[in-house]
């Protein structure tokens, strides 16, 4: 579940090993790219921490982050 935390949308996701969560980074990668929204991340062995928010609109949550953060868990289901 996301969570709303000091103007960001943030989730952490945990793989099995550091190739899948690689593997997810890329996929996120070219999907922020097409929502043209990049996300701050961070990535430590199997686990990738993704926060959302809206520079241009002063660093809060916007419907850019929501949508990022939904077609972000399509890619898990």
């Amino acid at each position: 579940m996301w969570k709303e935390d000091n103007n960001q949308l943030k989730k952490t996701f945990t793989f099995k090993d550091f190739s899948e969560a690689f593997a997810f980074m890329t996929r996120v990668a070219f999907l922020a790219e097409q929502h043209q929204h990049h996300p701050n991340w961070s990535n430590v062995w199997n686990t990738v921490e993704i926060a959302l928010t809206t520079h241009d609109a002063g660093n809060i949550i916007t419907e850019k982050d929501r949508k990022l953060a939904e077609a972000i868990d399509a890619l898990l289901s």
